[in-house]
């Protein structure tokens, strides 16, 4: 007769594969997992087939992010005013995913001279895993859990999980565990009805439909979580008044290159010579934002400052602070 331990081991066993098998059947039902008609045959394809085969899919990725406009409208505005009333983007993702969400983190500060912990990404398996593959810490519900407690997240935080499947668990309790907590959460996937979408406030759902390698969700749908997290930080940071027409006004120059384009950005937007704009940048202490808000005003470094300040960083609200007092 087995004893009871040995009993209750098998029983285990018997519920882990239980899982395994469930959680394979619900794979296999995810569009971004079939098959792609379109692809058949793709290992005998010339390399102008190839080529073309995957451009003609990737043409369908924006019509799909057009269907979730209306959702990710909703979640600019949120990130718009999480950040202004001094509150935090948080991305949280695993493999293509997370480095994609990454990317867009790591490239605000350069574009927006946002600070360093306004805009975070959280990744499955931490900082090495961007450059090699660490894809079994997605599979942990206790470290997202961990790994966004950490952040200590809050009602002024928006946190949003990139997930393709938008099944991994540790993108799925990571937001859950911050909307328990008051944050207000959005989901970027490309699959309807997951646990990731139900999980989040929001849910940005773009199904791109099959990879032209089955599976390779690296393809459309990371080409659509790109566009998408794109968006959502563009939007929030002009909802800000971070840029001045279509002009990416708050520049941080770092280097010559972004030197170069921060003249060039004020010369356009006050139409103006190169050595005035140079002139202008150097006396506002390498600011564009300041150069542009004394041009356009025609004030003093210390008042366009005072002016930014009192707009909270908007270059057209300081900008227009002059017209207002007229």
């Amino acid at each position: 007769m087995l004893s009871s331990s040995i009993m209750q081991e098998t029983a285990e066993v018997h519920v882990r594969e239980e899982a395994k098998q469930d959680s394979a059947a619900l794979l296999q039902k995810l569009t971004t997992e079939s098959q792609n008609d379109a692809s058949q045959g793709f290992d005998t394809k010339s390399a102008l087939e190839i080529a073309r085969i995957i451009n003609h899919e990737d043409a369908k990725v924006a019509g799909t992010v057009k269907k979730a406009i209306p959702e990710i409208a909703q979640v600019i505005d949120q990130v718009a005013r999480s950040l202004r009333d001094g509150g935090r983007l948080i991305y949280v993702g695993a493999g293509s995913s997370g480095r994609i969400a990454a990317l867009d983190a790591s490239e605000c500060p350069p574009t927006y001279s946002t600070a360093p912990g306004q805009v975070q990404y959280i990744m499955a398996g931490g900082p090495k895993a961007l450059a090699s593959a660490v894809e079994v810490n997605e599979d942990s519900e206790e470290l997202g859990q961990r790994d966004i407690a950490r952040r200590r997240p809050t009602r002024k935080d928006v946190v949003i999980g990139v997930s393709a499947s938008g099944r991994t668990p540790y993108v799925v309790a990571a937001v859950a565990y911050a909307r328990a907590r008051g944050a207000y959460t959005a989901a970027v996937t490309c699959n309807n009805g997951t646990p990731l979408g139900e999980a989040a406030n929001t849910a940005i759902i773009a199904e791109v439909g099959p990879e032209v390698v089955s599976g390779s969700t690296r393809m459309k749908a990371g080409t659509a979580q790109k566009m998408i997290l794109n968006m959502i930080t563009t939007g929030a940071m002009t909802r800000l008044g971070y840029v001045y027409e279509n002009l990416m006004v708050n520049v941080h120059m770092q280097n010559s290159k972004l030197v170069e384009r921060g003249i060039r950005i004020l010369m356009r937007a006050c139409n103006i010579d190169r050595e005035t704009a140079v002139q202008t940048i150097k006396s506002a202490g390498r600011s564009v934002p300041v150069a542009l808000v004394m041009l356009k005003a025609k004030v003093d470094k210390p008042e366009a400052v005072r002016r930014l300040a009192k707009s909270d960083g908007n270059v057209r609200l300081a900008i227009e602070d002059n017209i207002l007092e007229l």
